[in-house]
């Protein structure tokens, strides 16, 4: 990490000396001679740079209007909400499993569970954690990715010079809450375990949210499936369990389809699924006992632990289960917006879910002993059929929230080098967070057929449902922490408030559901513990091999040594050398001159760069720098990638965006570099009129280059492949690391040309050795 700082400078020594190598040549004598701090000072990477980063800036949100904001509220139903709405089929019967054991627990119970949607739902997530979106995107990366743009947590360097203003993190006015967030900030860089344990608090919670994405399904079309038996015995356990497999299958083959497509298909079901369960619930409520009003006073939660005890402690874990699909609120921002999310949680989801549990412990005051099929028992009879077939497929929809939330955070992985390269598919031309990942949907498709044929039942499946839910919970609460204090810069107070309140309930929660571990409780953590582990993996060996390159870099004057050697033959065409890294030239460049001693008349270096931010607009994608001396024809290229950005362009197109844009780079060098060597020696209007030609000559001239070059033929692609080996004398754990699960999963997955649908018949590639 520390070899990455300073990199800008060692960059412009490297210049420096360069200068003084090639002095021979007119053109870089008089830029050294009569403004070379000036062209130092107003280098290109920084120039361009500055000018992206002050349209970038924290919480930028969407801007959409209110027809389309309107249309988003709708489509939120189908995807977001499903998970939060069918938690009615299944809470009640996992917080009375054994049934009512006093008619007043029905009451601390609903009082709970009106609280903790009132909490943990309605105003931490819709009011508090969707103001804390990425520029519009929401999950854990997307919080972990605000913390490294405002603090240097990162463990790979994501603070280069051109990316140094990212972060609107300044030091307006001196005061106390500015102090204790350049306290927590200088904190959170200087100490190196604590940037190993955020990211792997920001992995677990990725982890546990996918943990949700196989067990949402389960729990809920088990759940809505199983409630045939109230109708009918011809059905056996083992039968709804190979039914609900069927189903699940069905579900995730149609996810192909997109979250566009998906949302208005299925926006209009759950619409009809909130309101039965709504009007259901105030029949329920006025029919049978309306005194279960009184549950909003939060003392019947008292009451209820002190008659329970351990009991009633260890009933947490199933009003948790009320709060399923709150996390997907924020992990599928990105397929929507906040303005959005908060209109349909308010206005549909947040009334309809609560005067459903009301209606339940209605009918319950008067009919315990249903308690274990609290739903479908209080459903009228004469709706029953019409219900069940509206659960059905509401749990079906209810899988989709996680679902699109796992290829959200997933997309947010892979671009930031915390999960190995897989393919995403964007399935939506108007939004850009709309997407589909094949090979995570095929992984959680098995996951949910395994988890649901081997637990059979939803008891189990709750209590392993709800670890997840609360890990999720507690460490965006922990990150929201971190958030008000350094980039929001809340009072003290608030944040005390919001961490004795929210956060002390969700550690509760936790603390109950870890009591159930073994019966069930261990199957996210053994999800989480398989996928963190890949996750660390492909995030160490993705480190190793970048900090390899940075210390190992070619400097600028080698490569003009290289590119100037006699015996280097130029042959006439244009080349593109991708790389991953950012500053210097890789060091596979040499390896590759020494087998094959020729570069094309053009030579581009291209490096392809995580922001931590979610998208990069396209005229601003690309940062140019010129080799000096101009005639060698060497640039390097960034091409610049948020987290949410599509990755997959044609070909042609990445490389006409490209080529086009080196060109206006190059008209832009020439003519500021013309204005800084004519502004000290220009002094009459006839030399303007000269040094306005000369100037258009250079610029022909530069961009003919360009242009002979691809007129010899179409672009041919360098690649450099490594491959990572532990140095003599690592330790056993870093060689079967390194040797052994890192160059195994960089085999499986997809390669970099196909990622950027590289035609191999143009493609090069060498290969190099690392020792890390």
């Amino acid at each position: 990490m520390e070899n990455s700082n300073g990199i800008e400078e060692q960059w412009s020594n490297e210049e420096n000396h360069v200068e003084k190598k090639v002095e021979g040549h007119e053109t870089s004598f008089k830029w050294e001679m009569h403004s070379w701090k000036e062209l130092v000072k107003h280098d290109s990477f920084d120039f361009e740079a500055s000018r992206f980063i002050a349209s970038q800036g924290h919480g930028s949100p969407k801007v959409f209007d209110w027809g389309t904001i309107m249309k988003l509220a709708f489509q939120s139903i189908g995807v977001v909400y499903g998970d939060l709405g069918t938690s009615p089929l299944y809470v009640l019967p996992g917080i009375f499993p054994t049934g009512v054991k006093h008619n007043d627990d029905i009451l601390g119970v609903l009082s709970l569970i009106f609280y903790s949607l009132m909490l943990i739902t309605l105003i931490k997530y819709v009011f508090i954690v969707l103001a804390a979106n990425d520029n519009g995107d929401g999950g854990t990366f997307a919080l972990y990715s605000l913390l490294c743009r405002h603090a240097k947590v990162s463990l790979t360097p994501n603070q280069q010079a051109e990316d140094k203003e990212l972060s609107d993190y300044q030091l307006h006015v001196p005061n106390r809450r500015l102090e204790r967030a350049s306290f927590v900030k200088s904190m959170l860089e200087n100490n190196q375990i604590i940037k190993y344990f955020i990211l792997f608090i920001t992995m677990l919670g990725t982890c546990m949210v996918l943990g949700d994405g196989i067990l949402t399904p389960c729990i809920s079309v088990l759940s809505a499936v199983g409630g045939v038996k109230e109708a009918t015995s011809v059905l056996t356990d083992n039968m709804i369990t190979w039914i609900s497999a069927g189903i699940l299958i069905i579900l995730f083959q149609i996810q192909r389809l997109g979250t566009d497509k998906i949302g208005y298909s299925f926006a209009p079901i759950l619409t009809i699924w909130f309101f039965f369960i709504g009007i259901i619930g105030l029949y329920n409520f006025v029919k049978y006992d309306p005194g279960v009003i009184k549950a909003v006073n939060p003392m019947h939660i008292v009451a209820y632990f002190i008659r329970n005890k351990k009991n009633a402690w260890i009933s947490l874990g199933g009003v948790i289960l009320c709060l399923t699909g709150s996390e997907a609120l924020f992990a599928d921002l990105g397929h929507f917006s906040v303005r959005s999310i908060q209109i349909s949680s308010c206005t549909i989801v947040f009334p309809s879910v609560v005067l459903a549990y009301f209606g339940q412990a209605s009918y319950l005051r008067k009919h315990n002993q249903d308690a274990s099929n609290a739903f479908y028992s209080s459903v009228p009879k004469p709706l029953y059929w019409p219900m069940f077939v509206v659960a059905v497929m509401a749990a079906i929809i209810a899988s989709q929230s996680l679902i699109s939330a796992s290829f959200s955070i997933i997309q947010q992985s892979v671009a930031l080098g915390c999960f190995p390269r897989v393919k995403v598919v964007h399935t939506s031309s108007k939004y850009k967070g709309q997407v589909y990942v094949p090979e995570i949907n095929t992984l959680l498709m098995l996951a949910c057929v395994g988890v649901t044929l081997g637990f059979k039942n939803t008891l189990k499946i709750g209590n392993a449902y709800g670890i997840a839910v609360a890990f999720v919970f507690t460490i965006t609460s922990a990150f929201l922490v971190l958030v008000m204090i350094m980039i929001w810069k809340t009072k003290i107070y608030f944040i005390i408030i919001y961490a004795l309140t929210i956060g002390l309930l969700e550690l509760l929660f936790l603390s109950s559901l870890l009591y159930k571990f073994v019966d069930g409780g261990y199957l996210p953590l053994l999800f989480a513990l398989t996928l963190v582990t890949i996750m660390y993996l492909w995030n160490y060996g993705y480190r190793k091999q970048y900090m390899y390159e940075l210390e190992n870099k070619v400097s600028t004057w080698k490569l003009v040594e290289i590119a100037s050697n006699p015996s280097i033959y130029r042959v006439p065409g244009f080349a593109l050398f991708y790389t991953e890294l950012v500053h210097g030239i890789s060091p596979i460049f040499p390896h590759y001159v020494a087998a094959i001693p020729a570069l094309h008349s053009v030579l581009v270096f291209v490096s392809f760069k995580s922001l931590p931010i979610s998208t990069v607009p396209p005229e601003e994608r690309f940062l140019f720098k010129q080799v000096e001396p101009h005639e060698l024809a060497i640039f390097l290229c960034v091409v610049r990638y948020g987290y949410n950005d599509v990755r997959t362009e044609q070909e042609c197109s990445l490389k006409d965006m490209l080529v086009n844009q080196l060109k206006e780079f190059i008209r832009k060098d020439v003519t500021n570099n013309s204005m800084l060597l004519y502004n000290t020696s220009v002094s009459y209007e006839s030399d303007v009129k000269e040094a306005t030609r000369i100037n258009e000559e250079m610029v022909q001239r530069e961009v003919g280059i360009v242009d002979d070059a691809l007129k010899f033929g179409d672009v041919v692609y360098l690649m450099g492949e490594s491959e990572l080996m532990a140095s003599k004398g690592s330790s056993l754990l870093k060689k079967l690391a390194i040797n052994h699960a890192y160059n195994w999963l960089k085999r499986c997955v997809r390669q970099p040309e196909e990622v950027f649908m590289i035609p191999r018949e143009r493609l090069l590639k060498v290969g190099m050795t690392y020792e890390v």
